[in-house]
């Protein structure tokens, strides 16, 4: 299945004492890189927040921001988590130590501490269960959105890839028409300049000017790589990479083809087939 990497979900959960709310927007990045805003007492659930990300999404620029509102009513039910006053306390008496001259922490600024005062509600392995099944909840949204998404990149490169395969088969029989028309000009400029006709010298003319114009071997690499790419797009691993790799193969074989061209009509269809691999590459950058 490919996926997108621009995907958004939102969660709102209600639970004792507040509401939970989780956001995850992601944009195409090169690599999977991880920006996370948590509120103060949520910054313990940092490590599984990663974790979890990390093990769902593959690529992407993703920010996650999870807050928890309180309800007006559950404002007063704080708590002190000791461990971190102890440590807290301990630091200051060693800074006091070193620093004689130095003022005491005030109280004020020891409620303030990050990690000092915590909500009851906060506390326990049933939040922390909470925040898992929220985690689990909003990054399967997130990976529906992205694989619907990606649903429709995927039917767009198709339609550009049959695109293509009209065109390579569109230029396959004008090559055997170019040899042709050149002998006959070749022919008739013999003729005019030497009022006789070297059978021997055409044979060589015309086999160099078919070594010259011959797109053979492009034609089967373009053929090639677009059964290939529609390989990948069926494929179950993720795609990004790889499609974008092809991308640059498809569009060496339509400037070799553009470059070989002795006619109009090949040289538009060049020109066509590299219009369409820069549309397909312009969606392939945001797949994952």
């Amino acid at each position: 299945m490919i996926y997108s990497m621009t995907g958004f979900a939102s969660l709102e959960r209600e639970i004792d004492g507040g509401i939970l709310v989780i956001e995850l927007r992601s944009v195409n990045h090169r690599y999977l890189e991880l920006h996370l805003k948590l509120d103060d007492h949520l910054r313990s659930f940092e490590p599984l927040v990663r974790e979890m990300i990390s093990a769902k999404l593959g690529r992407g620029k993703v920010e996650c921001r999870m807050s928890f509102v309180r309800r007006a009513e559950t404002t007063k039910s704080l708590v002190l988590d000791d461990a971190v006053v102890d440590q807290l306390a301990e630091v200051s008496n060693t800074l006091k130590n070193k620093f004689p001259e130095s003022q005491p922490l005030s109280i004020s600024e020891i409620l303030h501490w990050p990690g000092v005062v915590q909500h009851q509600e906060l506390a326990g392995n049933q939040f922390v269960e909470i925040v898992k099944e929220s985690l689990v909840q909003i990054l399967q949204e997130m990976s529906d959105s992205r694989a619907r998404e990606g649903a429709k990149m995927k039917a767009l490169i198709l339609e550009r890839l049959a695109e293509i395969e009209a065109l390579v088969a569109k230029v396959k029989p004008l090559l055997p028409m170019q040899v042709k028309e050149y002998q006959a000009r070749l022919t008739s400029k013999l003729k005019e300049a030497l009022s006789s006709v070297d059978e021997e010298r055409v044979r060589q003319e015309l086999l160099l000017f078919a070594q010259r114009i011959d797109v053979d071997e492009e034609l089967t690499r373009l053929t090639a790589h677009v059964a290939e790419v529609k390989r990948i797009l069926d494929d179950n691993k993720l795609a990004g990479k790889r499609l974008d790799f092809l991308m640059q193969e498809l569009n060496r074989e339509a400037n070799t083809l553009g470059s070989k061209s002795v006619s109009v009509e090949t040289s538009q269809v060049s020109m066509s087939l590299k219009v369409l691999i820069e549309q397909m590459r312009e969606q392939i950058q945001n797949i994952e």
